[in-house]
């Protein structure tokens, strides 16, 4: 007798060193009951250190997994064709001091690079212009408009990354993070096809 269950691979999944992986961690399947709980417990890789940070699971290796322990078993997938798995080391803790000084440099340069457009933009003549438009007289330094402008320049690059600290203002992405997820999406695919060109070079080899 025939029975179906309906599998989705993940797209990333994070293990640490020495895990198993079981099909239960790489995707969703639905199916009879016992049947996807005996399916889940199928252990697809064993981490190994020459796996070093990413391994790529295909959808192939999983339904030969799955057909070696039953091939009565007809299996629907569902989604992604691979899974990419992130191996998470141990991170090394950052010194304070090296944290601090990282930081202050970073500061700096963001002050250096923001004074540098504005003098490349002359905004200290246009403050300058709109004083003597908006009140007729001359100012070398109006600081009614420098002082608000640069609080506001302040305020607008916290909302601009939405965040104060580690404190989210509200649950839209930021354009950083939505850059990064754009960023994770082709490395994910870059590393998939990279596997996938190796794979098959390993395979030209061996004949």
């Amino acid at each position: 007798m025939v029975r179906t269950v309906y599998l989705r691979l993940r797209h990333r999944i994070q293990v640490n060193p020495n895990d198993s992986i079981t099909i239960n961690d790489l995707a969703l399947l639905v199916g009879e009951k016992e049947l996807t709980t005996e399916l889940k417990k199928l252990v697809v890789h064993k981490v190994q250190l020459n796996d070093k940070s990413m391994v790529v699971i295909d959808v192939m290796h999983v339904l030969k997994l799955i057909h070696s322990y039953n091939r009565d078993i007809d299996v629907q997938t569902i989604g992604s064709n691979q899974t990419i798995v992130e191996i998470c080391y141990e991170k090394k803790n950052v010194s304070p001091l090296l944290f601090l000084a990282v930081w202050i440099l970073l500061f700096i340069g963001a002050g250096l690079a923001i004074m540098n457009f504005h003098e490349d933009v002359s905004m200290q003549a246009v403050h300058q212009r709109i004083y003597r438009i908006v009140t007729g007289e001359e100012n070398e330094q109006p600081l009614i408009l420098q002082i608000p402008y640069s609080i506001g320049l302040g305020l607008g690059m916290v909302l601009f990354f939405n965040h104060l600290f580690k404190k989210r203002i509200n649950e839209e992405p930021s354009p950083l993070e939505v850059e990064i997820f754009n960023y994770q999406l082709d490395l994910d695919q870059y590393v998939a096809m990279n596997e996938n060109k190796e794979k098959l070079t390993s395979s030209n080899d061996d004949h």
